[in-house]
């Protein structure tokens, strides 16, 4: 099933509102921001169970100059079993001087899954990006673990037009082990965040985010700085919930309020 996503703000009165939005099944948006917040606070939430077969989702997010949008999920994604596979892309443009918060809910590809995932964000001049990814092993608490037959992430992130980052995240455990030494080593999840923001001293929360991973016990997680001048931090853990959280912490960081 091919399903769209259109989501478009704008900005009246120093607040961030919806403009434009459209979905088609099994997407839905939820606007959980208040009456009084000044950015704009939305769940994507989706009426099928997770991503089946033959699914196609074209996901376009175009944030205005000057605005400030955080996008939620509702719940962990589900990627079933299939024969041909599923594929979705997420196109997003953040304009000059505006925000964009995403670190969505784990995925959770089941065995014989076929996915792919293509990311690609553009950023203009003093815009501000955190965006996450959680990949977990499938269905550990069933024994159902990197039994997937195709899993692959792509993200790409351009500022100004220049690419600034670009990372690819392989999963063929019939072809490549996950457990094998230089891949996730006996871990059974995998966290990627990418935090852009010029109006932040990204050396002193390099440090503080260094903190938060040596505070967590389970896991093994570094943070670098690109050439760009952001941060990414990569962990490996034993379970989708404590990176989740984990995430939610750097977003405090970042000065994010979260509201899920």
């Amino acid at each position: 099933m091919y399903s769209e996503l259109q989501i478009n703000t704008a900005v009246r009165d120093s607040k961030t509102y919806l403009q434009h939005c459209y979905f088609t099944r099994p997407f839905k948006v939820a606007d959980i921001s208040g009456q009084h917040a000044a950015d704009l606070h939305l769940t994507l939430m989706s009426a099928s169970p997770g991503i089946l077969d033959g699914d196609e989702y074209d996901m376009k997010v175009h944030v205005a100059p000057g605005t400030s949008l955080h996008l939620y999920t509702q719940s962990y994604q589900r990627i079933f079993q299939m024969k041909s596979g599923a594929k979705q892309v997420f196109s997003v443009h953040v304009g000059a001087g505006s925000s964009f918060y995403y670190l969505p809910h784990p995925s959770v590809p089941h065995e014989n899954a076929v996915f792919t995932a293509v990311n690609k964000i553009r950023l203009e001049k003093d815009s501000r990006l955190l965006w996450g990814e959680i990949i977990t092993c499938g269905r550990k608490l069933s024994g159902e673990i990197f039994r997937c037959r195709h899993f692959q992430s792509t993200t790409e992130v351009r500022c100004e037009g220049k690419l600034v980052f670009k990372d690819v995240t392989l999963l063929e455990p019939a072809q490549i082990p996950a457990v094998e030494m230089g891949q996730w080593e006996g871990y059974t999840h995998q966290a990627s965040l990418y935090w852009q923001d010029s109006t932040v001293d990204m050396v002193e929360m390099a440090g503080e985010i260094y903190d938060l991973l040596s505070a967590e016990a389970g896991i093994r997680g570094g943070v670098s700085r690109t050439a760009a001048g952001a941060l990414l931090v990569r962990v490996l853990g034993q379970g989708g919930e404590q990176l989740y959280l984990l995430f939610k912490k750097i977003a405090l960081l970042a000065g994010a309020e979260r509201r899920l």
